[in-house]
């Protein structure tokens, strides 16, 4: 939840390390996914149309951030984007072996 109310929670008192970057870039993923589960979810709660259509193009919004944030932490950690890639590269070799009757 938002921590608003303390004026300093986003302050970093001096700059971060690469680890820390990379690190507070998976926080800021967690948090994409966190606001696209909770948008989505107050879509499925109305029938409200207006709500649900602007709600809906903010939740997309964030599956953007989403991509973009992944992408930067694919740049930062190019260890973790190799096990990225070899995830993707098991998920198509089920989805082959699926498409192919096995």
């Amino acid at each position: 939840m938002p921590s608003f109310a303390n004026p300093f929670a986003g302050n970093v008192e001096r700059k971060l390390t690469k680890e820390e970057l990379i690190q507070a870039i998976r926080l800021d993923i967690a948090g994409e996914l966190e606001a696209i589960y909770l948008y989505d979810a107050h879509v499925q709660a109305t029938d409200n149309e207006i709500a649900k259509k602007v709600i809906a193009d903010i939740r997309d919004e964030e599956k953007t951030h989403f991509g973009e944030l992944v992408t930067l932490l694919r740049v930062l950690d190019p260890e973790e984007a190799e096990l990225f890639i070899s995830g993707e590269k098991e998920v198509k070799e089920l989805l082959e072996e699926i498409k192919n009757g096995k």
